[in-house]
């Protein structure tokens, strides 16, 4: 049973959302879609939900980061109520979890440990902590505990990360740079001679070093990607822009105007920066 006071109760805090989520999911009386859902339909949600707080975020949306962060959050209590009618664990085990992994993890901060270090000497420390656990749950592999959901071009950096700590690396950025040309000398044969799944094979390649060339630069690649598709986004909308004070759209327009245009935009906001 459900309580619908607690329900109702704008100041019940973290409670009430757990109540709600139960309710939902309740067999006899809850929402038929929420009952139907499984972690699996309801895990693309959840990564859903992380982009748009990156998003919200990265556009300083602050009022919109607050609801963000709220859908986010239903995302956890909605597989933890799943995993609590499984029997597997409840939402204060989440809690619980993570409360204990942060002490743990921050011995410098809840513990003995001189809070005199720097930021490197903590990355160090806090990598130790967590390879330290892995080998606790068996992932005894460099590679071990990579999310396979993972973006690709985030998993991507995130392997060659782990692996350049045990030296599995180039040593200076001109190595990656080199690589970069090699690959995409390969790319060119493969576009002339080979099949479109070696194609793929090759382009994917490709992308794999650029990741690492960002690594090297202190670029992380997805974040790189998201301000980039932005900067794509917020020109094209001025290209569009340009065009309809003419009187015309995209469709009735042609690659070299539209190439001018963007031009035209990306001094606009030279200008707008001087």
């Amino acid at each position: 049973m459900t309580n619908p006071d607690l329900i109702h109760d704008e100041t019940a805090g973290i409670e009430r959302l757990t109540e709600i989520m139960k309710r939902l999911r309740d067999p006899d009386s809850g929402c038929p879609w929420d009952i139907e859902q499984t972690f699996a339909t309801i895990a693309p949600y959840t990564i859903e939900e992380a982009y748009e707080v990156a998003d919200a975020i990265e556009r300083e949306a602050w009022d919109e980061l607050k609801g963000e962060l709220g859908d986010l959050l239903f995302q956890s209590v909605f597989h933890a109520q799943m995993a609590a009618e499984a029997g597997h664990f409840t939402f204060q085990d989440v809690v619980t979890t993570m409360s204990n992994k942060m002490v743990s993890r921050h011995p410098h901060v809840f513990g003995d440990e001189s809070r005199d270090k720097s930021a490197d000497q903590q990355t160090a420390d806090w990598e130790a902590i967590k390879a330290q656990e892995r080998a606790a749950k068996a992932e005894t592999g460099t590679l071990d505990g990579v999310a396979l959901g993972l973006p690709a071009l985030l998993r991507a950096y995130k392997l060659q990360k782990r692996a350049a700590r045990v030296g599995f690396d180039w040593p200076v950025v001109d190595d990656v740079i080199a690589k970069i040309a090699e690959e995409s000398a390969e790319l060119v044969e493969a576009r002339a001679e080979l099949t479109q799944t070696e194609v793929a094979e090759e382009f994917g390649d490709l992308m794999f070093v650029m990741a690492n060339l960002g690594r090297h630069l202190g670029v992380e690649p997805e974040a790189a990607l998201r301000a980039a598709n932005a900067k794509f986004t917020r020109r094209f909308h001025g290209v569009e822009a340009k065009l309809a004070a003419r009187g015309k759209t995209p469709e009735q327009s042609d690659l070299a105007e539209m190439d001018a245009l963007w031009d035209a935009v990306k001094a606009d906001e030279r200008s707008t920066k001087a």
